[in-house]
């Protein structure tokens, strides 16, 4: 899969009003509030040809049949934007101003991980094909001036769950709506959790594969493996020799849902590193969360705070020891998502000082925010900070973003998993009902940046390295994703330093109607957020097109595999058996 239909179809959208709309487009009475989709007099939209010629058609405002097909063929996109929190589309040549195929960023501060020099960066056809000083250009490129500012790979967010099916309801952003989050936040790539189908790993990705038809910017998958036979072992190499994907996950927690006992994820570390890819463990331990959910309902506590004193932060170390151990065993890497605790922290850290391969990954609610909100008395604010593991007390947010700046964790990801106020309100009588999840994949890149480098406790370049190259690189992508040079991809952001932002959700691009980061406020902005080569988040607004992004396919065998084969042979050699014994005389 290298890319979708409907690349000729270019929307902007800008924001709106900041109600929250239910109400439907109707062919018989044109919306009139902005909250609700715009359709311009001079309506007009392009459709790619042969190669790069384009043929533009015009319409008076009419919704005749034609469009009204046409409207429908976009599903959650356009006749359903009205239900999207702040947006305004609108389909004008006039406004596309990102159709560029080639773009000069001019006189801003190109920052890699590794490295950051004043630089112009020239991109073409969606590549990154030059990056120096002072580059001379025709009239027909588009300039950006970046004077001031910081020109920086595209955020890649590890860990997103869009439209998923989970806890009887659906995950209320999809590919189109989560995306446009992302882009407007400066996230350009992120990698989504396959969930099978029955236990159906082909099931699970043709699903999600159709899921991701309007897909608005690049993206890649993991799997999730949650039962184990002989099926599901060939459908893992089919999924990394065929389908490009290279990770698997297993939940040690949900029990009677996603949970793997052992004896599963151990059959499932074997197969993974037989394969070359990377075991993932969402850990708690299920078992005694069980116990503890039991508890609280019998101490009569049923709303959102029975949710964190269920799980408590011994129950992620344990868990996180368990893995790691296990994988120690099989000797292949480990990946911990959602590290929310000094307990796991911890477990992770003594484990990669003894030379293991333990990839860390903290989540963006987990680092800004704390427990407290979940004993808040209003339900509805107290559910939406329902997640697992829990968001926990102040000390284990600082804890993670030190163990940030010394590299015992490597990147952040979001886990975005957004739900509205009327889902959350499935548990309001019981906290175990509650949808797990929260937002973040607009968020993260502006609040990485205002508590880890405005505070002074990481460099530039660290942050560009734990919110892309190091993803990029584990998830062995690198240098295509995750860095600004010749030949790789053009998917760029520019931040500027000294703008402010605030959060809010009358102002977010996700579909949800509240958002956990409310009221928040700090420095460093992304002003300009180039996707594929094309400008699609400038002045505010967005200018993206259903259909435009690419399915990437990750390879098996990433850098952390480096040496297993050296490992197991001095293991091997160390063992000094089978031993050669004569038999004992009758």
């Amino acid at each position: 899969m290298s890319g979708h239909e409907h690349r000729g179809r270019t929307f902007t959208y800008r924001l709106g009003s900041s109600q929250n709309s239910t109400k439907k487009l109707s062919p018989s009475s044109p919306p009139k509030s902005s909250m609700a989709v715009e359709l311009r007099s001079n309506l007009s939209w392009t459709m790619l040809r042969k190669k790069k010629s384009i043929a533009s058609i015009h319409y008076s405002f009419r919704l005749d049949l034609f469009l009204l097909l046409f409207l429908l063929s976009i599903p959650r996109s356009i006749s359903e934007l009205n239900t999207m929190q702040g947006f305004c589309a609108v389909a004008s040549d006039s406004d596309c101003s990102s159709s560029f195929t080639k773009i000069l960023i001019k006189g801003g501060t190109v920052v890699n991980a590794h490295h950051k020099e004043v630089a112009d960066v020239y991109i073409e056809d969606g590549i990154i094909v030059s990056v120096r000083p002072n580059i001379k250009v025709g009239d027909e490129v588009k300039i950006v001036d970046a004077t001031g500012k910081y020109v920086m790979p595209g955020g890649i967010d590890p860990h997103t769950h869009l439209e998923m099916e989970f806890m009887g309801t659906v995950m209320i952003d999809d590919f189109f709506t989560g995306q446009a989050a992302a882009l407007a936040g400066g996230t350009t790539m992120h990698i989504d959790f396959i969930i099978p189908v029955n236990g159906s790993l082909s099931a699970g990705f043709d699903s999600y594969i159709k899921k991701a038809k309007n897909a608005v910017m690049d993206y890649g998958f993991h799997m999730a493996i949650t039962k184990w036979d002989e099926e599901v072992a060939k459908d893992m190499e089919l999924m990394v020799k065929e389908n490009g994907i290279n990770s698997f996950k297993f939940f040690m927690a949900y029990k009677g849902a996603l949970m793997v006992n052992d004896e599963l994820l151990m059959q499932g570390l074997v197969k993974c590193k037989s394969l070359g890819a990377l075991a993932m463990v969402h850990a708690e331990n299920g078992d005694a969360i069980a116990e503890g959910q039991k508890r609280m309902i019998d101490l009569g506590i049923t709303g959102p705070e029975g949710h964190s004193l269920s799980r408590p932060p011994v129950l992620e170390g344990e868990a996180t020891a368990r893995a790691i151990r296990l994988a120690s065993f099989v000797n292949t890497p480990l990946y911990v998502v959602h590290v929310m605790s000094i307990d796991a922290m911890e477990e992770i850290a003594v484990a990669r000082k003894a030379g293991q391969r333990v990839i860390g990954e903290p989540v963006v609610s987990g680092l800004v925010l704390d427990e407290s909100w979940l004993w808040d008395p209003d339900f509805t604010t107290a559910a939406k900070y329902v997640m697992s593991p829990p968001i926990r007390k102040a000390e284990h947010g600082k804890a993670l973003q030190a163990a940030l700046t010394t590299g015992t964790l490597q990147l952040v990801g979001t886990d975005h998993c957004a739900w509205n106020s009327t889902q959350k309100a499935l548990g309001i009588d019981d906290f175990r009902k509650i949808p797990n999840g929260v937002n973040g994949i607009e968020e993260r890149m502006h609040l990485v940046w205002d508590t880890m480098v405005e505070s002074g406790k990481i460099s530039v370049t660290d942050y560009v390295r734990i919110t892309s190259t190091e993803c990029a690189r584990i998830f062995n992508i690198y240098p295509r994703k995750g860095a600004i040079l010749e030949g790789s991809d053009a998917d760029i952001i520019i931040l500027n330093p000294n703008a402010t932002f605030k959060i809010t959700a009358a102002s977010h691009h996700s579909r949800s109607d509240t958002n956990v980061f409310e009221g928040m406020t700090g420095k460093g902005k992304v002003e300009v957020t180039i996707s594929g080569g094309r400008v699609v988040w400038e002045n505010n607004k967005l200018n993206i097109m259903p259909g435009s992004g690419r399915y990437i396919r990750m390879p098996p065998y990433g850098y952390l595999f480096d040496g297993i084969d050296k490992a197991d042979a001095a293991y091997l050699a160390s063992l000094h058996a089978p031993v050669h014994r004569t038999k004992a005389a009758a």
